[in-house]
C-alpha cells in the first residue's frame, strides 16, 4: 500500500506557492499572453517571464497582486550560479558573484532567487551553496531551471529537477530566513503538497491549471482543509 501523508492548507496558500513558468524558449507572444491570463485567473504568486517580456507581463497583470519575475520592473529576479566555477571549487568567485547580483537586485527593491541547477551537482556542492546564500542573505535558493539536461548512462539527456533528498538538504543547510523553491518535476497537486510539507515555500510550475483544478476537486477551500497527498518518490540524490 502506498505511503500517504496529510497537510492542512487553503486554496489561497496553494496558489501563492506557484510561480507560473512561461520560460520555454519556443513560446510565442500569444502563448505568453494565455499563460499570463492563467496566472491572473488563479492568483498565483508570480508569472516568470524572460526580460524582454516584462512590459507585456506588467500590462497584462495590471490590477492584480501577481508579481513578475525578471528585470525592468520585475519584483523577483532569478539567477543561475556559475556552475563550472562551483564544480571547480572556486567558492570565493561564486560567493562574490551572488553577492554582487543580490546587492544590485536589492537596491532596486526586488528579491533574488539563486538557482543551483542541482542535476549537475553533488550533495557537498549544494550544502556549500546553501551556506554561501545564507551568508549573503538572498531571498530564495532554487533547485533548478527545469532545463538542466544531463547525459545519462544510456546516452540520453534528461533531468530530475527537484528531488525530495535535495529539498531536504537545502532546507537543512539554509538559514530560516532563506526560502526554498522547488523547480522541475513538480507537476501535480500531490507533488506540491509534499514539497510544502518539507518546508518549501514556492514551486515553479507549468501545470498550474491541473494543480489548481485538482485542489478544488478535492474540496480545498479558503478555509484550512486537511488533505491527504501521495508522496513523491525519494530517488537517490547522488553523491552525499
Amino acid at each position: 500500500m502506498a505511503q500517504t501523508n496529510t497537510i492542512s492548507v487553503t486554496i489561497g496558500q496553494i496558489a501563492k506557492m506557484i510561480d507560473h513558468s512561461l520560460l520555454h524558449p519556443t513560446m510565442k507572444n500569444d502563448e505568453i499572453l494565455q499563460g499570463l491570463r492563467i496566472a491572473k485567473k488563479y492568483g498565483v504568486a508570480t508569472a516568470c517571464v524572460k526580460p524582454y517580456l516584462i512590459p507585456l507581463a506588467l500590462e497584462e497583470l495590471a490590477g492584480s497582486d501577481i508579481l513578475t519575475a525578471a528585470a525592468a520592473g520585475g519584483r523577483e529576479i532569478d539567477m543561475v550560479i556559475n556552475i563550472g566555477m562551483a564544480l571547480g571549487g572556486a567558492w570565493d568567485y561564486v560567493a562574490d558573484e551572488i553577492r554582487q547580483i543580490n546587492d544590485v537586485v536589492s537596491k532596486h527593491g526586488a528579491i533574488l532567487k539563486v538557482i543551483f541547477e542541482n542535476d549537475y551537482l553533488q550533495g557537498h556542492h549544494i550544502t556549500k551553496l546553501c551556506q554561501i546564500c545564507s551568508d549573503v542573505g538572498v531571498a530564495f535558493v532554487k533547485t533548478s531551471t527545469g532545463y538542466g539536461f544531463v547525459k545519462q548512462e544510456n546516452g540520453q539527456y534528461s533531468y530530475r529537477g527537484a528531488t525530495v533528498a535535495h529539498l531536504k538538504l537545502m532546507r537543512e543547510h539554509s538559514k530560516p530566513t532563506v526560502q526554498v523553491k522547488a523547480a522541475g518535476g513538480v507537476r501535480t497537486l500531490d507533488d506540491l503538497l509534499h514539497v510544502m510539507s518539507l518546508g518549501v515555500t514556492r514551486v515553479g510550475a507549468t501545470a498550474t491549471i491541473a494543480i489548481m483544478e485538482e485542489a478544488m476537486k478535492r474540496g480545498i477551500s479558503e478555509e484550512p482543509t486537511l488533505v491527504t497527498f501521495k508522496p513523491m518518490a525519494e530517488a537517490s540524490s547522488g553523491g552525499y
